[in-house]
């Protein structure tokens, strides 16, 4: 594997966990949120990722053939928690039906912030990845010096 081919695969990595975490965010932000504007309350989002080959170039379907562990990350959709919604109740929000009960979106603020930190392990072994395949190809050249 070349150093460009590393550098790549990391980076795919990064790029698929800044969505992540972005994704996480959004539901915390709206952990409480009782309506949206599609009407009803805030649907947990999530992200699937999927496993691609490296590139279609000739040089890469090569490697492929000795090595067909080697993948990059993409984020193939973001989808919506299908879960039914929560119902608390609060007969006094603007929300509540008619027995009182307000329909809230289905997150566990523990749930997703695991996830936040499972997105952030990650993201940084992405980079440590990053740096040493960097210190790597450095102290290749000044070999070659």
């Amino acid at each position: 594997m070349s150093f460009i081919e590393g550098l790549k695969i990391s980076a795919s990595g990064l790029c698929a966990e800044r969505i992540r975490m972005n994704v996480i965010s959004s539901n915390l932000a709206n952990a409480n949120t009782s309506r949206t504007e599609e009407g009803g309350p805030y649907k947990r989002k999530d992200v699937l990722f999927t496993a691609r080959n490296s590139g279609l170039s000739f040089d890469n379907l090569m490697r492929l053939a000795f090595d067909p562990n080697l993948k990059e990350v993409k984020v193939d959709g973001i989808t919506e928690d299908r879960r039914a919604p929560r119902l608390v109740f609060n007969p006094n929000h603007p929300d509540a039906n008619e027995n009182g009960y307000v329909a809230m979106p289905n997150i566990s603020i523990m749930e997703e912030m695991v996830n936040m930190i499972t997105s952030n392990r990650s993201f940084e072994s992405n980079t440590q990845a990053i740096n040493a395949t960097k210190s790597m190809a450095t102290t290749a050249i000044s070999i070659g010096r």
